[in-house]
């Protein structure tokens, strides 16, 4: 089964990190994704820029809005995504755990992933 782990992040706390704690949260971060590659467990894994470099894409009335963020009423952001196979829900949270900028600077909310199928 698969589960999408969504890494919130405090991005001041983030943002406050020295050059050297960053970059040993790169490394302990990509030692992680190493180990759950490893062991099969990795599908796929990716560090998000801070949330005010993105946007935030909405169609109303068939036009096109579009606005800064995203920013939720929370301090947490979504800083990154680890995709994983797990066997179940628990696996999946034990494996969510172990996750680095989890332990230093958020959570982790793990969902599973809805397998489409089409009509047709």
């Amino acid at each position: 089964m698969r589960f999408l782990c969504l890494v919130m992040v405090d991005e001041k706390k983030l943002a406050a990190l020295s050059q050297k704690e960053s970059q040993h949260l790169d490394d302990i971060s990509l030692d992680h994704d190493k180990k759950l590659r490893d062991s099969g467990k990795f599908l796929a894994a990716a560090a998000l820029e801070p949330a005010h470099a993105g946007k935030t894409v909405r169609v109303k009335d068939g036009k096109i809005v579009i606005t800064d963020g995203p920013f939720a009423e929370t301090k947490e952001q979504v800083g990154g995504f680890i995709l994983i196979d797990a066997k179940d829900l628990n696996e999946a949270v034990k494996l969510a755990a172990e996750i680095p900028a989890a332990q230093e600077l958020g959570f982790v909310v793990v969902r599973p992933v809805k397998e489409l199928s089409h009509s047709g």
